[in-house]
């Protein structure tokens, strides 16, 4: 006799990119989905349009090359039938080797398939309290009060990690280290710091294209005192020339030779990605990019994530969820950027994982953890190991499981996009 399933649904709280992906991907396989979505009764700050999957900001999926992180993340999730990722190659309009979409129609489309799937429920209410059951919530970073203040009690925290600063991330193995040395402040510790060393002419010239630089314009709802606590480096830089090798770029400790030293600690457990002590910035990505390479060891640096200033909200995950997003020992799975992951295809394959384990725990089977070669693997991994200096992560090859003797980036990344590749069964074929 087949034992009685005790669940009837699987709730999905959030009817952005994760939440839209993971109520497919239950629906799809025969199970009844309640998708709950506060628009149009509610609108967070970011939001204005009432269709499921608002795309806020650019209307860049980024890269289509598997040899580009993103670019082979958003492979494996075709390889899955992602209904987003579809939908995004059905909307795209030219952008180079980029994945751009047309914002409305995307939406448009989303909103269409998931209206119109029979297993999927629609409620458009705010939720205040996480319901019974099997529970994905996937509400973003503008999570509304009353459902934070529940996911709080939840979680016994008095609040829940908001962040205004994220300094850049680099690789480790494109740092220059014959332009760079490891060593602790006054030889004290155990080398744990990669340092930059600049002489005077190099430090001027980095802090005039600094100071110099276009920075980003603030959302509306960012506004109103959320960075007091957290100056811009910038900014800093900005009320005289010796403030930074008075603060974070002060070569106290070391070779007095040095006239400034930008310090760089290690990120992830691997030892493998880096970030830019005290680089704190509201600086625009590409500029970013011009002017911290004038810092000579990161000439010719990989940044696998640039810093951001900005209003978020997500869960402390390495200590509360497990590599299928569950929050441990409960019915409970986060998606999408509440659960530490950063940006729209990392987001879909959030809720891609949490969806196909809430399907596995609604149908009493067991977990499905994947592989860490793969990217979405390593997302997964990454936040759900212990880091005490975690923040939210774009998709990346810095997190990713290799060793590999080959030096040329371009033949590195299409080794590992094809070895991850391997995992999966193309739906084309």
């Amino acid at each position: 006799m087949k034992m009685e399933n005790k669940y009837e649904y699987v709730n999905v709280i959030g009817g952005g990119l994760a939440g839209c992906e993971a109520a497919y991907q239950i629906a799809k396989r025969g199970i009844k989905v309640k998708l709950y979505e506060m628009k149009p009764i509610k609108f967070s700050p970011a939001h204005s349009n009432k269709n499921l999957a608002e795309i806020v900001c650019s209307n860049s999926f980024k890269s289509n090359l598997i040899t580009n992180a993103c670019g082979l993340l958003k492979e494996e999730l075709r390889r899955l039938d992602s209904l987003l990722i579809r939908c995004a190659d059905a909307t795209s309009i030219p952008a180079g080797q980029a994945l751009a979409v047309d914002r409305e129609k995307f939406s448009e489309m989303v909103t269409n398939e998931i209206e119109n799937n029979p297993n999927i429920k629609i409620l458009k209410e705010e939720v205040k309290e996480i319901p019974k059951g099997i529970t994905i919530i996937a509400t973003g970073p503008l999570t509304s009060e009353a459902l934070s203040l529940s996911i709080q009690k939840l979680l016994n925290t008095e609040k829940l990690f908001f962040y205004d600063a994220a300094a850049p991330i680099v690789t480790k193995c494109s740092i220059n280290m014959d332009k760079a040395f490891t060593a602790d402040r006054y030889g004290k510790g155990e080398s744990d710091y990669i340092n930059c060393p600049m002489t005077k002419e190099e430090y001027e010239l980095f802090y005039n294209e600094l100071i110099n630089a276009e920075v980003v314009e603030k959302h509306s709802f960012e506004n109103g005192g959320l960075f007091e606590g957290c100056m811009p480096i910038e900014e800093m830089a900005r009320r005289g020339s010796q403030t930074l090798t008075y603060g974070p770029l002060k070569p106290v400790g070391f070779d007095k030779k040095y006239y400034a030293v930008v310090q760089l600690r290690q990120d992830n457990s691997e030892g493998t990605l880096y970030n830019l002590v005290g680089f704190q910035t509201n600086l625009k990505f590409g500029e970013q990019k011009r002017v911290f390479s004038l810092i000579p060891a990161l000439e010719n640096a990989e940044f696998v994530r640039y810093g951001v200033m900005h209003r978020n909200t997500y869960i402390d995950s390495p200590k509360l969820l497990d590599a299928t997003y569950n929050l441990k020992n409960t019915d409970i799975y986060f998606a999408g950027q509440i659960s530490g992951v950063e940006g729209y295809v990392e987001s879909i394959s959030s809720g891609m994982v949490a969806a196909l384990n809430a399907i596995q725990k609604f149908n009493g089977g067991e977990k499905i953890i994947f592989n860490d070669e793969t990217m979405i693997g390593s997302l997964a991994k990454y936040i759900s190991t212990e880091n005490k200096n975690f923040q939210p992560m774009n998709a990346n090859f810095g997190i990713f499981n290799y060793e590999t003797k080959i030096r040329d980036k371009k033949q590195k990344y299409e080794m590992l996009a094809q070895r991850s590749l391997k995992h999966f069964k193309n739906t084309e074929e």
